[in-house]
């Protein structure tokens, strides 16, 4: 419903002072979230040694930055929906070109992946599936809360921190503000569940002779059922 702007390096003990006042206050679930980067101008980015890590954030940001100028980034506002589209858009730029342009950087093939005997790149699937795991959570507390067991979905919620805790996932609190930031990312199956907006978007760059024939496609919307009608049959 709100997202306020906070100083930067707030300890875990001020954040659960703040998420805990506005639900006692305004009943209302809150999380206090790092962000990666923010598309000011100059984009602003966290601090990470990564290279991997800053080339697609700085993708990302510019992404926005160049959305900014079209129909899709003027409406990202409008709703939870164009937030999504405009947030799944940028994270499939930063995602394609920032490994890219690192490799051109290092000079280096992929390292996370082995080539099969037919010479196919092969990436090796995760012991432990977050993102799997992630989506099946989300889509359990929202049959949770639609049947109204609100406790039993912040119980089930908790089980499920612990256990991402457990696979060396850490993650501070999972609650339905965590699940409404993370989900507007939804280039990947995880915290949007069932939402179909992310994988419209998704369905539409893989339609898309090229990154670029996406982009100037997407920029141009300014509502949801205008993707529907790309991606339709």
């Amino acid at each position: 419903e709100k997202q306020i702007s906070l100083e930067h390096g707030l300890t875990a003990t001020v954040r659960d002072e703040i998420e805990n006042k506005i639900l006692e206050s305004l009943d209302k679930s809150a999380l206090v979230s790092d962000i990666g980067g923010m598309a000011a101008f100059p984009a602003m980015l966290l601090e990470n040694p990564s290279l991997d890590n800053v080339v697609s954030t700085t993708a990302h940001e510019w992404t926005h930055h160049m959305l900014a100028f079209r129909p899709l980034g003027w409406r990202y506002r409008k709703n939870d929906e164009m937030r999504t589209i405009n947030e799944t858009t940028a994270s499939i730029v930063g995602n394609e070109v920032g490994p890219a342009a690192a490799r051109i950087l290092r000079q280096e093939e992929p390292t996370s992946a082995h080539v099969n005997a037919e010479n196919k790149v092969v990436t090796e699937p995760p012991a432990f599936d977050f993102r799997q795991e992630m989506r099946t959570t989300r889509i359990q507390v929202d049959d949770l809360l639609e049947k109204g067991y609100v406790s039993e979905a912040e119980e089930y919620m908790e089980t499920q921190r612990q256990l991402f805790l457990k696979n060396g996932y850490r993650i501070r609190k999972l609650n339905q503000a965590y699940f409404a930031f993370h989900g507007a990312y939804a280039d990947e199956p995880g915290e949007q569940g069932d939402d179909p907006v992310g994988p419209a978007v998704t369905e539409l760059r893989e339609k898309s002779d090229s990154l670029r024939e996406f982009l100037l496609a997407i920029s141009s919307l300014s509502d949801y059922s205008e993707l529907e009608e790309l991606v339709s049959p």
